[in-house]
Order: structure tokens, then C-alpha cells, then sequence
């Protein structure tokens, strides 16, 4: 059922107003058509979520479904739905005496709750996964519809359960309700066949990552003004001997004993994926800018509308720089190195905004003094604009940490001088300078605010060293400065500094697809089957983002592992019973969705339940005895 709403005119008053129907659509000779229920008049006393709450309250009414206890807020579109419901009774417009009511005498002691499954955060996925139409794209692909049922199946099971095929297989076996929602036929499913999936979903990467890219601009009517660049590894756990991607390589993670993977990925500022890649895992972030672009250009509509591009510093060369403005590209990114020599307009005071937890941020605009002194003979002339920022957040952060890095430096002197003195310790001159210079290379932010003096005894042995703080030179003050770059031509630096934080954006599409998504580490034995791993855990982002980006229009921000737990409170059971003809009547249903839950599907405007009720009644067989005769 839904609400569809006509538009009218008034002559008189020259006035456009609508009015509502509360319609049923059904399907007759091949064709979908529409009945209309009832009028419901204007509605000017509920908003639009209220309407939609109507609908799903009056569809539960015919249906016979009992109401949960009601919010405060809800009790209006409760009173709207009752009144309606019963003009529905009256003029007998819907057939609720045998839809709503049937009526049996059964034995107590006889009901049983079975086969209970989550059903709830599958529900979700469902939805979202609907909305992208991924299905009908794989059916124009030529893929066969039981073939479709189980990439369906694989991907929602990754995004609510992700785990390796093994495990996913027993979870949506004994554990889920999601074959009935997707009709692949679970007593099929195997850790195989999950895995055959994964690879032919990885065949049709590059069409299906365009495909989604474009559906979901026309779907929420995005533009990609902004895009964002960023990469981050993964790890195996295993050798990887034969592969030609797992390299040794610097982990995030820490993992030096392990091989790498490098994955790649392009997202808007709202959060969708526009392009991802994936690199051998010793590759250098800065090596990978141009690659990612080449292609962009090849499957994106930037070839004639280019797109901001934003980085962090890790990517932002100099040579990634000069070739992103060689093709035309306007980019925002943290400079490599805080300039030393700058000018600052002196008429101006330092603009201060405030991040979430409203501690300060200092906002100014710079130029830099060695850019005016070679603009004659600079071939390739940098004509960026710089923003000198200082955060109150990172300078405590990294007045904390080189408050720590220079007591361990100290520490170090303080060992190297003691075994100067100790018996059978370091004492050639040498060697020293050779601690020393370890010393140094261990703690390169913090050992050049210090003067370090070892004395000799002119004989090639060290008597002493000792070290003392550069006079003049306060770390402090540096603290929590760093500098944007842009070639972008933005006169508000509030405006300016927004742009670049946007980057926080895929720092969370990282932490879900590593965290939520489960996509470290890698356990696969093969580069093909890695890398259906990693695109299968993106097309799972895929539903993350879509759920997330229209909760957050709605003003609601949760983690998704929380709207995960929020969501499996809703499950699917099976009740069976015995009525007074001994007939054993079976029930398979979905529990009513718990108030947190409702309040997810209301906001997006998803269905409360994939079914309400399926109903079957088993006669008890008759008994007869064996003819000994």
C-alpha cells in the first residue's frame, strides 16, 4: 500500500494544494494497477514522515497486525490511522473479516517457537540493496537468476556477518532468514559456491563500480564537485610465495612481518565510491595518484567536468601536484613541509572556528616569501594559495608526544654517556658517534631542538656527552601548525578549510571496510581470490553508504556496527500449535520491529517487515493396522 498524493487548483482563491489516497497496487493480466482504497483529504496535520507512518499503521490495521505501545509523538498519526481504518470498515472497501480475523481453538501447551533467524539487519540491506537495482544490472549482464540470488545473498551477508565463506555459509544456514528474502535456495549454499561468486563478481568490476557511481548521482541527485583520494593496506596471514601484489611494504597496521595489499579508493564527499584499485603492497602512495586519474577519466564523466580533487600530504608531491594541474585539475591538499619563510597579511586578524568538540582552529592566509623571489625564473610557476592553520587539538596531541619522544631521547644520551664510564662499555670515539647518529635517526622530530657535546681525550676515546636544549627554539610554538595548498581560487578561508575536512569522510569508509566490513587480514592463498575479497567487502560499502547517507539527511549518525546490533533485534520464527481438530498449524512470521528499530526504517522509508505471515495447516495422517490375515 502507499499514499499517493493529487495536486489541485482552487479558481477561486487561485490556490495549488494536494490531496491524498491511500492506494494498493496489484498485479492483472501481466500489468501492475492501482486501486484506491480511500481519500484521505489534505493531512495538513502530518509532515511528510508522518504520512508515511499512516500508511505503514493503516496496512497493519487490514492486516490484523497489533500495534506496539506508541511514543508520544506517534499517537497523533495512531488517532488519524483509527479513524480512517474504520471508514474502510464502514463503506467496505477492504475485505478485513477474512484478511484480518481467523479464529481457532488451540491447545496451550502445544505452542512452539522455532527456527528462529535474524532477519532484521538482512531486511535493511535488502532494501538498500534494492534501491541500487545491483539484480536487474547482473540480469542484462546475462546472468542466470539463481546466479543473481546468490551474489544478492553474498553481498548482504558480507555487510550484516562478514567472515570468511566457511563461516558465512553456517551463519546464513542456521543462523539467517536472508535466503528467504533473497529465494536462493539455502540447502544449495556452499563455502564453494560463495567463493565462485566472489570471483565473477570481481570479473564484472570496472562495468558494475560505473554502474553504481552513476546510479547512486541520479538516485540522490549528487553532482562530485569534491572528490577524495586516499589508500591504506591490508595484510595477509600466510606466505604468499607465488603472488605477484603481497610485497613487504610499510603497514598501517604495524605488521612488518607480514605482506602487504594497497588498496586505492576515489569517494565523493558524500561518502559513495566513485573509482577503487588495488596495488602490489610495496608501492609508494605517491606513485598511485596518476594511475587512479588516467582512469577516472576513462570510466567517470570527468573528462569534461573535472572535479576537486582532495589528498592528504602523503600523495601530494610535487610531481603529483604539476601533473594534476597539467590535466586541468584543482586540488586541496596538506603541504609536504610547513614553509619557513612566509608572509601574512598584517590588517588582518587569524579567523577562528571551532571543531566538534569546540576546541579552536586558526584560520590564515599566507604567502610564501621564496615563491616571490624565484616567480622570474620559475618555469613551472606555482601560483597555489596557502592557509596557515593551528589547531588547538593537535598541538596538545603533539606537545604531549614530544613532551614523551624527548624524555626517551634524553634517556638515550644518558645510557650512551654510561657506558662511556662503565668498564668494558662503549668508549671509542667512533662508536659513540655511531649510538649517537642510531640515536638520532630513532627520534628525528625532537633530537634537532637539542645540542648534544661529546668530549674526547684526543686519543680517539669519548670521555663524555651530554645534551641541552637549543636556546631560542621553543617546539611548543610550532605545535599543531601545518599549511593547505589549493589551487583552487577560494577567498574564505572557512570555506577553504571545510573542503580539506571532508577527508575525515574516508577515513571512516577505511575504518568500516578494515573494522565493520572485516577486510583485515587477508587469509586467501591466491591474488584472485584476494582480490574478489577486497571488491566483494567495497560492493558491501556500496550498502553501508547508502544507508548511512540517507540516515544522515535525516540528521541520525551512528556507527554501522551499532545499526547492525539496533536492527538484528528484529527476527523471523516459526510458531506451530494444535487446534481442537488436532491439526497442527504452522505459522512462519517476522516479530514487530523494537521502537529503534522503526525508527531506522521510518527515516529512510523502508518497509517494517519482507512478510507478515505465511500460514499452513497439516491434517494429522490416519493410522491403520496391519492386515496379518
Amino acid at each position: 500500500m502507499f499514499i499517493k498524493p493529487l495536486s489541485k487548483y482552487n479558481k477561486t482563491t487561485k490556490e495549488r494544494y494536494s490531496l491524498y489516497q491511500l492506494c494498493e497496487s496489484f498485479r492483472l493480466d501481466g500489468r501492475v494497477r492501482q486501486r484506491v482504497i480511500i481519500g484521505l483529504g489534505k493531512l495538513e496535520e502530518l509532515n511528510v514522515d508522518q504520512r508515511f507512518e499512516l500508511c505503514n499503521r493503516l496496512e497493519d490495521m487490514l492486516r490484523g497486525i497489533t500495534p506496539l505501545p506508541l511514543e508520544p509523538a506517534d499517537r497523533k498519526v495512531e488517532k488519524v490511522a483509527l479513524h480512517f481504518y474504520k471508514k474502510i470498515i464502514e463503506k467496505r472497501r477492504y475485505d478485513v473479516t477474512k484478511k484480518g480475523i481467523d479464529w481457532q481453538i488451540v491447545d496451550v501447551e502445544s505452542v512452539k517457537n522455532k527456527e528462529v533467524r535474524e532477519v532484521g539487519a538482512e531486511w535493511l540491506c535488502q532494501q538498500a540493496y534494492n534501491q541500487l537495482n545491483i539484480s536487474e544490472f547482473l540480469r542484462h549482464s546475462g546472468w542466470p537468476e539463481e546466479k543473481v540470488n546468490l551474489a544478492a545473498t553474498h553481498i548482504i551477508s558480507r555487510t550484516v556477518y562478514p567472515a570468511s565463506e566457511l563461516k558465512t555459509s553456517r551463519y546464513i544456514k542456521e543462523n539467517s532468514a536472508l535466503c528467504e528474502l533473497t529465494g536462493y535456495d539455502k540447502n544449495k549454499l556452499t563455502k564453494d559456491k560463495l567463493y565462485g561468486i566472489s570471483k565473477d563478481l570481481y570479473s564484472v568490476k570496472d562495468s558494475l563500480e560505473k554502474y553504481l557511481s552513476k546510479k547512486t548521482n541520479e538516485l540522490f541527485d549528487l553532482d562530485d564537485k569534491i572528490i577524495l583520494y586516499d589508500l591504506t593496506n591490508t595484510y595477509y596471514e600466510g606466505r604468499m610465495q607465488s603472488s605477484k601484489i603481497a610485497k613487504y611494504g610499510r603497514s598501517k597496521e604495524k605488521r612488518k612481518d607480514a605482506k602487504l595489499v594497497v588498496l586505492a579508493v576515489v569517494i565523493n564527499r558524500e561518502g559513495f565510491l566513485k573509482y577503487s584499485n588495488i596495488f602490489r603492497g610495496n608501492i609508494s602512495d605517491s606513485d598511485t595518484l596518476e594511475t587512479i586519474i588516467n582512469s577516472l577519466n576513462q570510466n567517470t564523466s570527468f573528462v569534461e567536468r573535472k572535479p576537486v580533487v582532495v589528498m592528504d600530504a602523503g600523495i601530494a608531491t610535487d610531481v603529483n601536484l604539476k601533473m594534476l594541474r597539467s590535466k586541468s585539475y584543482n586540488y586541496v591538499c596538506v603541504s609536504r613541509s610547513k614553509l619557513k619563510d612566509y608572509r601574512a597579511d598584517t590588517d588582518k586578524e587569524p579567523v577562528v572556528i571551532y571543531d566538534k568538540k569546540q576546541q579552536p582552529i586558526e584560520l590564515m592566509r599566507v604567502s610564501p616569501l621564496k615563491q616571490q623571489q624565484k616567480k622570474d625564473n620559475q618555469e613551472d610557476q606555482d601560483n597555489d594559495t596557502y592557509l596557515w592553520v593551528k589547531s588547538m587539538t593537535k598541538a596538545l596531541k603533539e606537545n604531549s608526544m614530544n613532551g614523551l619522544l624527548s624524555q626517551r631521547f634524553e634517556e638515550g644520551i644518558q645510557s650512551i654517556n654510561e657506558g662511556i664510564h662503565r668498564k668494558g662499555g662503549t668508549k671509542k670515539l667512533d662508536k659513540v658517534n655511531q649510538r649517537l647518529g642510531r640515536l638520532k635517526e630513532k627520534y628525528p622530530s625532537v633530537h634537532r631542538y637539542y645540542d648534544v657535546i661529546i668530549t674526547d681525550d684526543g686519543k680517539g676515546t669519548a670521555t663524555s656527552i651530554h645534551c641541552s636544549h637549543k636556546t631560542g627554539i621553543d617546539a611548543d610554538k610550532k605545535a599543531g601548525v601545518y599549511f593547505l595548498r589549493t589551487t583552487l581560487d577560494e577567498k574564505n578561508e572557512k570555506n577553504l578549510w571545510m573542503i580539506y575536512n571532508i577527508i575525515r569522510e574516508i577515513e571512516y569508509t577505511f575504518r568500516v571496510l578494515k573494522t565493520d566490513l572485516d577486510l583485515r587480514p587477508i587469509y586467501h592463498k591466491t591474488d584472485e581470490a584476494s582480490m574478489a575479497h577486497l571488491h566483494l567487502g567495497l560492493l558491501a560499502y556500496w550498502l553501508v553508504s547508502t544507508v548511512r547517507y540517507q540516515l544522515k539527511q535525516k540528521g541520525y549518525n551512528a556507527q554501522w556496527n551499532e545499526i547492525v546490533r539496533i536492527m538484528n533485534t528484529q527476527k523471523a520464527v516459526t510458531t506451530t500449535m494444535k487446534n481442537i481438530n488436532d491439526q497442527t498449524i504452522v505459522i512462519r512470521q517476522c516479530t514487530q520491529p523494537e521502537q529503534k528499530a522503526r525508527e531506522i526504517y521510518g527515516l529512510l522509508n523502508y518497509k517494517y517487515v519482507p512478510f507478515y505471515r505465511k500460514k499452513s495447516v497439516v491434517v494429522p495422517g490416519r493410522i491403520f493396522k496391519n492386515n496379518t490375515s
